[in-house]
C-alpha cells in the first residue's frame, strides 16, 4: 500500500500473487526423516569436510560451496522471497552453523529435546518450520555465539508482544527491511529452524511474553497466511536453531525508489486522507492498536519513518480486508456527493470510475 502525500491508496492493498515453490523444508529433507532434519548442524561437528572457514564470520560458521545442493536451494528460496527485487540481489556467500563449540552443542541438544517434546505434545507433529531473521552482522555473530537476547534494537519490538519475530521461508523480503549494511557493504540474514508447535493468533498491541494458555506454544500474525512468526522470550533459545547465514548485496526496491521520487499527483485508484482513515479505523480496532497507528503516523509526518514503513505497519495491524472496505466505502460516498454525479450523467461517471479502479474492484 502506498501513500501520495497523506492519502492511502486502494490499489496497494492488492496482495502479491507470487507463485510459491515447494517448501524449503521438503527440499532439504526430501531424503530424510523429520528427526534427521533437526540435525543439519550436527552433520559438520566432526570429521574432515571440504567446506571453507568463513571469511566474514568467525563463530564456527562454515562456508558452503556454490555448487553445493544446499547452497543452491537456500539461494533460490532467498531470491524468490524477494519478489521483483530478487533479480537485483547478489548472494555473496552462504554459511552453515557447525554448532561446534561447547555452547553450540548444548543449544543443539536443547533444540532437539524440545522438538521431540513438542512432537509428543502435539500428536507427533512439532510443526518444525524454516524462517528468516534479519539483523546487523554484529547481532548475528552474537546470536550464533551466545543465543538470542534483548540487548539489540528491533523496530517491531512490542508490536506483537515480547519475543523474537521471524519471517516465513517464502518472505525473505520482510526480513531484509531489518538488516543493516556492514562496513563491507553486505547485509546478512539467518535461516533458522523453528519449533512452532500449536500457533495462536496474536493481535497488534499485545503485551504477551508467553503463550496465553498451555494449549498454545507460539504466535503468528495470521494463522492462514502468516507473515510473522512470534517465538516468545521464554522459548527463544530452545525453540529457534540458527542453521544458515546468507550474506548478500541488495539494492533498494526499484518500485520503492520510484515511489519516493515520483511527483505528487492525484491518485487514480480509490483513496482517502490518512487522518480520516485513522478516525474510521478507531471504530473497529482496539485502543492499543490505534495508539500505535497514531504514533506511526506522527513519526511519518516528522520523517522519522518512511511512507513504506508506515503503510506496512498499518496493514499488519488493520488487515487488508478492513482497509479495503473502509477505503472503498469512503470513495463511494465521495463519488456520490460529487457535483458531477447526477441522474443524467450517472452512467458515464460510473463508467469512468470503474475504469480508474478496475484492478482494485476485481481484487476486493
Amino acid at each position: 500500500m502506498e501513500t501520495t502525500g497523506q492519502h492511502v491508496h486502494f490499489r496497494d492493498l492488492v496482495a502479491d500473487n507470487n507463485t510459491r515453490g515447494q517448501k524449503l523444508d521438503d527440499q532439504i529433507n526430501h531424503s530424510g526423516t523429520e528427526e534427521d532434519s533437526i540435525s543439519d548442524c550436527e552433520s559438520g561437528i566432526s570429521g574432515p569436510n571440504n567446506d571453507e572457514e568463513s571469511q566474514l564470520f568467525g563463530n564456527g560458521l562454515i562456508e558452503l560451496d556454490e555448487g553445493d545442493r544446499l547452497h543452491q536451494m537456500i539461494k533460490r528460496k532467498f531470491v524468490s522471497g524477494l519478489g521483483s527485487t530478487g533479480n537485483h540481489a547478489s548472494v555473496v556467500a552462504i554459511y552453515r552453523n557447525s554448532c561446534s563449540s561447547f555452547t553450540g552443542q548444548a543449544r543443539l541438544q536443547s533444540f532437539r529435546i524440545f522438538a521431540k517434546a513438542m512432537g509428543n505434545k502435539c500428536g507427533g507433529n512439532a510443526n518444525l518450520r524454516y524462517a528468516w531473521y534479519g539483523g546487523s552482522k554484529d547481532e548475528i555473530e552474537k546470536i550464533i555465539s551466545y543465543g538470542f537476547g534483548h540487548c539489540g534494537d528491533n523496530e517491531d519490538k512490542g508490536l506483537y508482544g515480547h519475543g523474537i519475530y521471524l519471517s516465513p521461508e517464502d518472505f525473505s523480503s520482510d526480513c531484509v527491511e531489518s538488516t543493516i549494511v556492514d562496513k563491507d557493504g553486505f547485509k546478512h540474514l539467518m535461516l533458522c529452524r523453528v519449533v512452532m508447535g500449536n500457533m495462536e493468533l496474536v493481535h497488534p498491541g499485545s503485551e504477551q511474553c508467553h503463550p496465553s494458555s498451555e494449549e498454545f506454544d507460539s504466535g503468528a500474525d495470521n494463522l492462514i497466511s502468516p507473515r510473522k512468526y512470534i517465538v516468545w522470550s521464554t522459548h527463544m533459545n530452545t525453540h529457534i536453531l540458527p542453521e544458515y547465514v546468507i550474506s548478500f548485496r541488495a539494492p533498494c526496491s526499484t518500485k520503492r525508489v520510484q515511489r519516493i521520487q515520483a511527483p505528487m499527483r492525484r491518485p487514480t485508484s480509490p483513496w482517502m486522507p490518512f487522518a480520516t482513515l485513522i478516525s474510521v479505523l478507531s471504530k473497529f480496532l482496539p485502543a492499543p492498536a490505534m495508539s500505535l497507528i497514531t504514533k506511526y503516523h506522527h513519526e511519518h509526518r516528522e520523517r522519522k519513518i518512511s511512507r513504506y514503513d508506515l503503510i506496512r505497519r498499518v496493514r499488519e495491524m488493520a488487515g487488508d480486508k478492513l482497509l479495503t472496505a473502509v477505503i472503498k466505502s469512503y470513495r463511494d460516498k465521495e463519488l456520490k456527493s460529487s457535483p458531477d454525479f447526477s441522474t443524467s450523467n450517472g452512467s458515464s461517471a460510473s463508467h469512468r470510475w470503474s475504469g480508474r479502479s478496475s484492478g482494485g474492484r476485481q481484487s476486493g
